[in-house]
């Protein structure tokens, strides 16, 4: 039996373009028509893709290195893929696009941060979730991608009430990485920035990000001249996170609000988040620069990496681990689950590391984060809490700051690998999936965050899909030995 459901053509909620599915390119004529068709093709072809889907999943299955409960997790979390609200387009203007342009041949592709947050390709948690597509549909990662770098420069002058502060502001600003592509209650790809909270023009890791996911994604598909098409940008967003460094320290400081992914835990200063996404992108320019022949901005790069890290390392670190951030507030102690994640991109790239994060930081870094944040944090049942004070106890700054969330324990487990831990990587993320799976049942429903008095918070959420950033860690971890 075939089981076909088709709308080859949708409108969202403003109504004011039609947007043709991808599969229409094959199966075109009004909704019966394909079906029958798509129908037809399923049942002539499904042998095949039984096939292919055990050529793919074998050498993961048979591996008796892995443990059962992450072959589970790493297939079962790309439910998410075609169940985040997902939609794949033709692109409007399809035939105008230059031939280079990735959207020309494999259209538009967006999904929901999640099922109650509904904005799509929201950029500070794809960063996250980059890895499923970035690995396996590389193409797709390019067109988001592409969607993103022309957004970098669209003006909406229309105001926008923000729900933190009561003031008005610009819906979409230049020079500036947008949070997301829009609301389908509205008209995503042309009205952007969704999210209302904050200015989102002022966050200080969405361009820093968009840097960092683009030279791993090169690294991935080898595809210099996308790298060649992208640079200009990234020259354009590093520059412009100029205007975040009001101190002249050579690195962008947080602004005292919510002004990156954590939008509740509030960051003053030099960070050991956003900090260490700047030296990580000055480090990924100084390696495009280099592939691409720009050697005035190769040098321009490694000296402000340096200068970067030094001041990072100064204003941080704490002999055991980077604070979270420079300002000396209540919680600016506070271990942070996240705050090698710019590190985790860089060995990710195959980015050395050594002369901005010292071997012996980070592994110092790590025993930290897993006595405090896993094993001091329900006894390593849940995963990795996203902050703990030094003295053992919850940072309760924050509704965040005392969540686990679901992407930032699998990238802080893709680390581990990375370091040779694999034991500490298996017991961080094994006790955030038999959690998730087994004990409150909201597999294919994966939320956000979940805190240790059991609530958890955004079911069915983009953000998990970083466990394939564990799987990329441990494939290249076996290459290497």
């Amino acid at each position: 039996m075939s089981l076909v459901w088709t709308m080859g053509e949708v409108q969202f909620g403003n109504r004011t373009q039609t947007h043709r599915r991808y599969y229409s390119k094959w199966f075109p004529g009004d909704n019966i028509e394909s079906a029958e068709l798509m129908s037809e093709y399923a049942l002539t072809h499904y042998k095949e893709w039984n096939q292919a889907i055990d050529t793919w999943q074998n050498p993961t299955l048979d591996d008796e290195n892995l443990p059962d409960w992450f072959k589970s997790c790493m297939f079962n979390e790309l439910y998410y893929i075609s169940d985040g609200g997902t939609v794949w387009f033709r692109h409007e203007n399809e035939d105008k696009l230059d031939e280079e342009d990735p959207r020309k041949q494999f259209g538009r592709f967006a999904y929901l941060e999640g099922h109650e947050y509904r904005m799509f390709n929201t950029f500070d948690v794809h960063f996250y979730a980059s890895f499923s597509l970035g690995t396996l549909w590389p193409r797709l990662e390019q067109c988001l991608m592409q969607e993103f770098r022309d957004s970098v420069y669209a003006v909406i002058e229309s105001k926008r009430w923000l729900m933190h502060s009561g003031e008005w502001c610009q819906r979409k600003k230049p020079l500036s990485v947008p949070h997301d592509l829009g609301d389908p209650e509205e008209e995503p790809f042309t009205l952007l920035n969704a999210y209302n909270i904050y200015d989102v023009s002022d966050w200080k890791d969405l361009n820093l990000k968009f840097i960092i996911s683009l030279y791993r994604d090169y690294t991935v598909s080898q595809d210099l001249r996308f790298l060649a098409r992208m640079f200009p940008t990234c020259l354009d967003l590093i520059r412009k996170c100029d205007s975040f460094d009001r101190q002249g320290l050579g690195i962008v400081q947080n602004g005292g609000f919510p002004d990156q992914t954590f939008d509740c835990w509030t960051m003053t200063g030099v960070s050991a988040y956003c900090g260490g996404l700047h030296i990580a992108a000055l480090a990924c320019l100084v390696e495009m620069a280099s592939l691409l022949g720009y050697k005035d901005e190769k040098q321009e790069f490694e000296a402000k990496r340096v200068k970067a890290a030094q001041v990072y390392h100064d204003l941080l670190w704490t002999g055991s681990y980077y604070r979270f951030d420079s300002s000396h507030s209540s919680h600016s102690d506070s271990i942070m689950a996240d705050q090698l994640c710019g590190y985790l991109f860089l060995k990710a790239s195959g980015v050395s590391t050594e002369t901005i994060f010292p071997a012996s930081h980070i592994d110092k870094t790590l025993d930290t984060i897993f006595a405090n944040n896993v094993k001091g944090f329900h006894s390593a049942s849940l995963g990795a809490v996203n902050g703990m004070n030094p003295d053992g106890t919850l940072d309760r700054f924050a509704i965040q700051s005392e969540e686990v969330w679901t992407g930032v324990t699998y990238l802080l487990a893709a680390t581990m690998l990375y370091e040779g831990r694999q034991e500490e990587a298996w017991v961080t993320a094994g006790g955030l999936y038999r959690t998730v799976y087994e004990r409150i049942g909201l597999g294919f429903e994966t939320p956000e965050g979940l805190t240790g008095d059991r609530t958890y918070r955004s079911g069915g959420y983009m953000r998990a899909l970083a466990v394939y950033a564990m799987q990329d860690a441990y494939r290249k971890g076996n290459k290497s030995h």
